[in-house]
């Protein structure tokens, strides 16, 4: 079904983005814009945040940081327990966790969130825990920050790991079979990974393009992403 795509003239896909302007061609509706017209439109609601460390001074400076962005912080404490039972109740859009707390550390707390898929998890560590961020991943932490950190630290890592958690489960509402969704989680990350190198898009502007050429060719974005594997993949090869 991805044949469909290869219509492109001198070796470039027409459904590509121009490297000139990190675009698409005409060809294919462009990238959606974010930007909205602001006449008469009510402000979107505020995002939301469960934040858990165990040493309070740090927590509320997280607090602080992420109120100062924009975001309420609608639960703040000191466990690991706690953070799931409040991120299971409140749903937030965020949720930061310390590795190395009581009753509960970050690490089993990100595994239970992630499991039931309530929210993306940005992992707090410190520079000596190393093998407790390779189990952070494979727990489901969507990003990590280092500490001590800063709120230039912080503050990307949360908009990452939002970012990649809305990805996933616009994935995963397309496919049902656990194994075929992990496989096409691998393909779209390695088209993304292609186009952002390429197009200079961003990660959220590439999954966008290639969610929208989805829709608009009605293919699957795994279908997509191979078009993309093939096609620049094969150009980084000449």
């Amino acid at each position: 079904m991805t044949n469909g795509l290869r219509r492109g003239v001198q070796g470039t896909p027409a459904w590509a983005p121009t490297e000139t302007q990190g675009d698409m061609t005409d060809d294919i509706t462009d990238l959606p814009d974010d930007a909205q017209d602001t006449d008469g439109a009510t402000e979107s609601p505020r995002r939301t945040a469960v934040v858990a460390e165990d040493e309070s001074l740090i927590r509320m400076d997280i607090v602080e940081t992420l109120t100062e962005a924009g975001f309420d912080v609608i639960a703040a404490v000191g466990d690991g327990e706690s953070a799931i039972a409040k991120t299971r109740e409140l749903r937030p859009d965020v949720v930061i966790l310390d590795v190395k707390m009581p009753q509960t550390d970050g690490v089993t707390a990100a595994e239970k969130i992630g499991e039931e898929n309530l929210a993306p998890v940005v992992m707090l560590t410190a520079f000596s825990q190393s093998e407790l961020v390779e189990r952070a991943r494979d727990a489901g932490a969507m990003a990590y920050v280092v500490k001590p950190f800063t709120p230039a630290d912080l503050l990307p890592a949360v908009e990452i790991a939002i970012s990649r958690h809305q990805q996933i489960v616009q994935l995963e509402s397309e496919i049902a079979d656990l194994g075929e969704r992990f496989e096409t989680r691998k393909r779209v990350d390695r088209a993304k990974g292609l186009l952002q190198t390429n197009m200079g898009l961003s990660e959220p502007e590439a999954f966008r393009w290639i969610q929208k050429t989805s829709m608009d060719r009605r293919l699957t974005m795994r279908e997509v992403a191979d078009a993309v594997v093939d096609q620049l993949g094969a150009q980084g090869k000449d």
